[in-house]
């Protein structure tokens, strides 16, 4: 059984694209279906870019149909721009209407041509151990001489990544405020899943909506989860310097986790009683630090005095 592929756009024709013709060169492109969820714009400009981009899509979708290239493709297309998070977990319900696994895939996504290969089969191997409960596809760290190829952590990637109907349909909540997030965990437990403080994911809790990723971390942490993790990264994100939640800038910043994906497969094999490795974590604690943004001369310069005079800005007073 060949998982299918969600893949998420708005108003990026380009990077679309990239990320689509990446996906094609899998070895595993033809046997896979490929849903593609559309959201609507928020203002005439950003329509014109949606509309480009459904040109683009109905055009791939027709040159699909026309080569064989991909099992199958399904648009949906919003009548209203819906927002990510909306678009992404009413997405992933809609598919898990008729399937049992999921590869989920943003327009920013590049993909290895062994990516496909890599989640089907980390699917089929852990369907049955329910603490598996997220399958990445990149590593904040780079463990080129690792063995295994591969690791399980409680902390979960969204570049790329995919899970089972069961476990997201149990365990998946996206939650509304901070408190519903947080019932139940105690002051060691928010320090376990910031990593000391090093990963502050949990200001995102203040957004309105809340992201639906770091739902699904604590809802993986408070599950006693862990998420299948390669050793080197099988995806590149491409949209960084111009997200919808990130901005990059490389005249002040070097981004540690711009990596080439692997170009060879990645083995995987079954382990009956996966578990967390403590050095593997202190590996992580330190790759997230600054987000893995490291800074150029220019760029700490300019961040020193940021910092020094944010407070002053911010103050009562000011």
């Amino acid at each position: 059984m060949v998982a299918p592929v969600a893949l998420f756009v708005y108003n990026r024709a380009d990077n679309t694209q990239k990320t689509l013709l990446h996906l094609l060169a899998n070895t595993l492109a033809r046997e896979t279906d490929l849903y593609v969820f559309s959201d609507g714009g928020k203002d005439a400009q950003s329509w014109r870019q949606v509309n480009e981009v459904r040109t683009m899509l109905r055009q791939f979708k027709t040159q699909v149909e026309q080569e064989g290239t991909l099992k199958s493709v399904t648009l949906i297309e919003r009548p209203e721009n819906i927002y990510l998070e909306r678009n992404i977990t009413e997405g992933i319900a809609q598919v898990f209407e008729t399937h049992d696994r999921i590869i989920v895939l943003e327009d920013d996504i590049c993909t290895s041509p062994y990516y496909l290969q890599y989640m089907n089969q980390a699917f089929d191997l852990y369907a049955d151990i329910p603490t598996v409960m997220h399958v990445a596809g990149f590593t904040n760290l780079h463990l080129a001489d690792s063995q295994p190829p591969f690791y399980f952590t409680p902390h979960m990637s969204g570049w790329g990544w995919g899970t089972w109907r069961d476990r997201w349909q149990q365990h998946f909540v996206h939650y509304t405020t901070r408190e519903e997030a947080l019932q139940g965990l105690t002051p060691t437990d928010l320090d376990a899943i910031q990593y000391g403080g090093v990963f502050p994911c949990l200001k995102s809790l203040g957004k309105r909506p809340i992201p639906w990723d770091i739902c699904w971390e604590i809802a993986i942490y408070k599950a006693g989860g862990l998420c299948l993790t390669p050793a080197c990264t099988l995806v590149r994100n491409i949209g960084l310097q111009r997200g919808t939640h990130f901005r990059h800038f490389p005249l002040l910043q070097r981004y540690e986790f711009d990596r080439e994906p692997l170009q060879q497969p990645l083995p995987l094999t079954r382990i009956a009683h996966p578990r967390k490795d403590a050095a593997i974590e202190a590996l992580f604690a330190e790759a997230i630090r600054d987000w893995g943004i490291r800074y150029t001369p220019l760029g700490k310069i300019i961040r020193y005095f940021y910092k020094k005079l944010k407070p002053l800005a911010t103050s009562p007073s000011a």
